[in-house]
């Protein structure tokens, strides 16, 4: 696949750049470039990244944030991890000969937080009174802090990227607070690098934002234009002072309509090569420049560090430093150089997959194209299975519960790692994990928590730890993508037909059933998630590959419930995260993924309970969506969004099934207070039923501390109780 990207404003444009698929179902971009010289011309091999992933090949960032933000590192020592990390990017981009570099592609946290530290766009609740904005503003508007929470988070453009979304308004007085831009800059040419400064553009900077408190929703927030440009301008003059030639605006929503599904597969450079020499014949070779299709930010790294992956699947594929090696490879084969070798093993390479026998399992590919023509539903209607389950649980009104998972102590990972690298027995690793388990149950218990879980000790990964037990999977050492801040995930890679050989949760969901006479909530990770978290296959419709892995959740739903498990949570987090950015494109998606969801549990008894988890996204034009899913009762990440998701409820949705909008914020170290949670709930009283809301956290517990958890938990059900009360002596 391949697309060219354009800039129709920029008043010195002269260049088209042939852009190649390179990363992992994220937005393509759109950038302009600007040129300070009229009469420069690009020389034939012109070769451009548009981005590039931050967090290190084996995760350095990460590992210096967190130790900072726990007080065990200073300031410098962080910022000498980040600039060795730039340092070494701008490097092996230089040395594999790509000429436009891409520099301010680095963040601390989020590059839309970045521009709005560059604009001075603080939220007053942080008390910033001017100057450059340190690291203490900057992370409290991320993660909040002990008086003042967090910024809302949300995906950007339904990807599993997260960004901090800015609060703006007519009374926001912006100002020039952060030349980290510039910085980068300079400190790229210092060592000998002349880099493209990369900058979020102020249409989508204004579109991604939203009206702070207290300003009427239906604010323009492009009015405001007119004063952040000034801000830029002054960027722009000081870059072009320092040198910069050309600059970078990412400007993704103008670029709306554009391919959703991009990978971890090698390029086929053949193809690719032929499209450019297509593209040559219409506008000429001076005017072309083959560049990536979007920031590599959303692909694993490096291969070379895959040193376990399979040879042969390890020849099918690409991360983002053989992407840069893929575009100058292209760049200097549309300038006559080509690589023979090169492009012959890349055909090599891709003759193996199509080929290749471990790819395709007929009796897998037969049951799933048999799911397309029916529509699976459970056998009555929501309201009655409702009845039913109550009449089995008895559940008091506003009944408390949790996501998921309990925090991963560091004890508890070297436990796996341990058995992974079989220093101790399975007996061993089974009378540890179970402990952890006991531990769990009990604590639930002690706070009176209603319908219990695990706590998931036994998992790494939500889709990673299903997927290491269904065929077609392949997985990485050190595939990391950044989710959002420090968070990495490491989506596991799908080459082929996904098929269960035997039972993934049950002995655990079993034995934690068996600790107490309170409910136990089954725990699975849904089919689209499964899909939209891993670098998925592209040789097959997604839907396929998504039908597969119904089918395979399907067989692990049955067994819990024959195994006694009456709540089984069927967690579709990135249901939204696979929405085609096309329009024409999204009602047959939303079509396929919802049966995908309805085929896991449209078998079971009217008494067993179906939970849905969703993670943060824009959820109100897809209700109708959720609501055709037929769970029992969804939960849906909410207390950072200042309660957007409750506004469709107030605009006359309605909705029977059991919902649970968290009430608290899991991605800050920050504790909600008892009346904080209890005042949460009764705004989602105005507009739910009583006998359908459910009290919970926005997300699973894993990565935060006990001493977070404990209190956080017991205000939780604190406020439960209280409500409780207060309803009771109402009546």
């Amino acid at each position: 696949m391949s697309q060219i990207s354009h800039a129709p404003f920029a008043t010195s444009f002269r260049a088209i750049s042939l852009s190649i698929s390179t990363s992992t179902n994220s937005l393509s971009f759109s950038f302009l470039r600007i040129t300070f010289r009229s009469t420069r011309r690009f020389r034939a091999m012109a070769s451009h990244v548009v981005g590039y992933p931050r967090m290190g090949p084996k995760r350095e960032l990460k590992f210096a944030l967190e130790s900072f933000w726990d007080g065990k590192t200073s300031a410098d020592d962080l910022q000498k991890v980040s600039a060795d990390l730039r340092s070494s990017i701008w490097k092996q981009m230089a040395d594999a000969g790509i000429k436009y570099i891409p520099s301010n592609t680095f963040s601390y946290y989020d590059q839309v937080l970045d521009t709005t530290a560059m604009l001075g766009a603080v939220p007053s609740r942080y008390s910033w009174n001017g100057g450059e904005i340190g690291f203490d503003v900057y992370f409290s508007m991320a993660r909040g802090n002990a008086s003042v929470p967090a910024m809302e988070m949300t995906k950007w453009f339904d990807t599993n990227y997260h960004y901090i979304v800015p609060e703006l308004g007519p009374h926001v007085n912006f100002s020039y607070a952060s030349h980290k831009a510039v910085q980068e800059y300079k400190e790229a040419k210092s060592l000998g690098v002349d880099t493209v400064p990369v900058l979020v553009g102020p249409v989508s900077y204004l579109l991604l934002s939203k009206p702070a408190k207290g300003v009427e929703k239906s604010f323009s927030l492009l009015s405001l234009i007119e004063k952040i440009l000034p801000i830029y301008k002054e960027v722009v003059a000081e870059l072009k002072a320092a040198g910069a030639t050309w600059i970078q605006f990412d400007e993704p929503t103008l670029m709306m309509d554009l391919d959703a599904h991009q990978n971890i597969w090698a390029n086929h450079l053949a193809s690719s090569l032929a499209t450019l020499q297509t593209l040559e014949g219409i506008v000429g070779k001076d005017k072309v420049v083959v560049s990536t299709s979007c920031s590599l930010l959303h692909t694993a790294v490096d291969l070379v560090n895959e040193t376990k992956l399979d040879k042969e699947i390890k020849s099918w594929l690409a991360f983002a430093a053989q992407k840069v090696v893929e575009v100058n490879a292209l760049a200097k084969a549309f300038s006559g150089h080509k690589d023979e070798e090169y492009f012959s093993s890349n055909a090599a390479a891709q003759a193996s997959r199509k080929s290749s026998p471990r790819v395709t399992n007929e009796a897998v590919q037969k049951a799933a194209a048999a799911l397309r023509g029916s529509d699976h539903r459970r056998a009555t209607n929501v309201s009655a299975r409702l009845d039913a389950q109550q009449k089995k649980l008895n559940l008091p009104i506003l009944p408390t519960t949790t996501i998921g998972s309990f925090p991963q102590t560091m004890d508890l990972r070297r436990v796996r790692r341990e058995y992974k690298a079989k220093k101790i027995s399975e007996d061993d690793y089974v009378k540890a994990i179970k402990e952890e388990i006991n531990k769990v149950v009990k604590l639930q218990e002690e706070f009176d928590i209603d319908v219990l879980v695990h706590g998931e000790p036994e998992r790494n990964d939500m889709v990673e730890y299903f997927g290491e037990q269904l065929s077609g999977f392949a997985f990485t050492v050190n595939g990391w993508v950044q989710s959002y801040g420090s968070r990495c995930v490491k989506p596991p890679i799908i080459y082929g037909d996904v098929s269960r050989p035997k039972a993934m949760t049950v002995f655990w969901s079993s034995m934690a059933q068996s600790m107490t006479k309170r409910p136990m909530k089954g725990m699975l990770t849904g089919p689209v998630t499964i899909l939209n978290w891993s670098f998925v296959r592209n040789d097959q419709p997604r839907y396929e590959t998504c039908y597969q892995i119904a089918l395979a959740i399907k067989d692990e739903v049955e067994d819990l419930e024959k195994a006694g498990i009456t709540v089984i949570q069927i967690d579709e987090a990135a249901l939204r995260e696979g929405l085609p950015l096309r329009k024409s494109e999204q009602a047959f998606y939303l079509e396929w993924a919802v049966h995908s969801f309805r085929i896991t549990n449209c078998g079971v008894q009217d008494t067993t309970q179906i939970h849905t988890h969703m993670c943060y996204s824009n959820f109100n034009d897809i209700i109708h969506s959720i609501i055709n899913m037929d769970a029992d009762v969804i939960t849906i990440e909410n207390s950072r969004s200042d309660e957007k998701l409750l506004s469709v409820f107030r605009e006359g949705v309605k909705y029977g099934a059991g919902i649970g909008p968290g009430v608290y914020d899991i991605h800050s170290p920050r504790i909600p207070s008892t009346e904080e949670i209890a005042d949460r709930i009764n705004k989602m009283l105005a507009v739910l039923e009583t006998n359908i809301l459910w009290v919970n956290p926005d997300c699973g517990l894993k990565t935060r501390k006990y001493s977070e958890v404990k209190p956080a938990l017991n205000n939780m059900v604190a406020a439960a109780k209280l409500l409780r009360t207060q309803l009771a002596s109402a009546e």
